[in-house]
């Protein structure tokens, strides 16, 4: 059934096979995600936390039940559909960035509005400032380090004030200050801009910066202590 919240994960079943044996990875597995809402989402390594990131992304397909998102169905949604989703409403700051390598961090952060039509703006200039960006954004991202990349990745899923984010451990290249930093900016994005964040962190400092704390054990999501 439909409902409206953003992100609406109902009786969620993923597995895979590796060729002879048959892993289970969500199993009945539930998740609401309420607009402008923040989420940590823990669990072992291993245990399917980036997948499920994935499948809200529509990245992996489920192998039964529904995902709804801003209370739509897409069970049948194709790549139109899909791409749309992407391009209007999500962010994503990947494990290993995905940055575009032939261009610079400006033209990287950029990247996502030219897909909506729309330019650089005041927004931007805060989030490089915030990130300690402003210095490099004439250099091509393969000449920066794994921190600048990590802090390039989260300026450019921010770009377009998206109304979900999804971060898969995106403080994971940065030293401890650095990180408590870049949690603090998430924060003040979910209260700013009215982004839901959902956060898979190893963390548990991280993970205080999040509304509600989520773990992922046997398939299933469980409210952490």
């Amino acid at each position: 059934m439909a409902n409206d919240s953003l992100v609406s994960l109902n009786n969620a079943v993923k597995q895979f096979t590796d060729g002879v044996e048959e892993h289970s990875v969500l199993s009945d597995c539930h998740l609401k995600i309420e607009a402008g809402s923040s989420t940590a989402l823990m669990g072992a390594s291993g245990s399917g936390k980036s997948t499920l990131m994935n499948i809200i992304a529509g990245f992996e397909p489920l192998n039964a039940g529904q995902l709804y998102l801003e209370g739509q169905d897409t069970t049948n949604w194709h790549d139109k559909q899909w791409s749309n989703f992407r391009i209007h409403k999500l962010g994503v700051v990947f494990q290993q960035f995905n940055l575009l390598t032939p261009l610079n961090v400006r033209q990287n952060i950029a990247f996502p509005l030219s897909l909506e039509g729309r330019g650089w703006h005041d927004w931007c200039d805060y989030l490089v400032e915030t990130l300690g960006l402003v210095s490099l954004l004439d250099r091509h991202v393969a000449a920066l380090s794994g921190g600048q990349q990590q802090r390039v990745a989260i300026a450019r899923a921010l770009a377009s004030q998206p109304k979900l984010l999804l971060a898969d451990e995106p403080t994971g290249n940065l030293d401890e200050q650095s990180g408590l930093e870049v949690m603090e900016l998430l924060s003040t994005i979910t209260n700013q801009g009215n982004t839901a964040v959902v956060l898979v962190t190893h963390s548990a400092e991280c993970a205080s910066f999040m509304q509600s704390r989520l773990q992922l054990i046997n398939g299933q999501l469980y409210e952490a202590s």
